[in-house]
């Protein structure tokens, strides 16, 4: 009964409708139940075309990361910075090397980062472009 009363003391029942408030609420329910859950079942395999889950091996969190900021929606977006942390999402993706334009500029304007801390903007600067016209 105790769960069920912080369940609509985190969220109001009306607002448990949309998907974002609804990959809030299933973070939150596992959070409460100390189970440790694979990211990766919640997410579109389809991002994942190159990866063998069926071996057991873990993922790791910077392919993750990078392939939901790049192709995922903003829910899955969102249940990612739940499941992580946003610190650890905004590290992970300062550090990658390369980030599509559009995917930068969304993660800069998101976290409130200059273009200029991530790790693949510089990147770019430094790389000379011969034959741009």
């Amino acid at each position: 009964m105790a769960r069920l009363k912080l369940y609509h003391t985190v969220l109001p029942p009306h607002k448990a409708q949309s998907s974002l408030d609804f990959s809030l609420v299933f973070v939150i329910f596992m959070m409460l139940m100390k189970e440790k859950f694979d990211i990766t079942t919640l997410l579109k395999q389809s991002y994942f075309w190159d990866i063998d889950f069926t071996s057991g091996k873990a993922v790791s969190k910077r392919l993750i990361v990078e392939r939901i900021f790049s192709l995922g929606t903003l829910a899955e977006m969102t249940l990612l910075i739940n499941y992580y942390g946003k610190g650890e999402v905004e590290k992970i993706l300062i550090e990658l090397n390369y980030i599509d334009p559009k995917t930068l500029n969304f993660a800069s304007k998101y976290f409130g980062r200059s273009k200029k801390t991530f790790k693949c903007y510089t990147r770019k600067q430094l790389m000379p472009q011969y034959w741009n016209s």
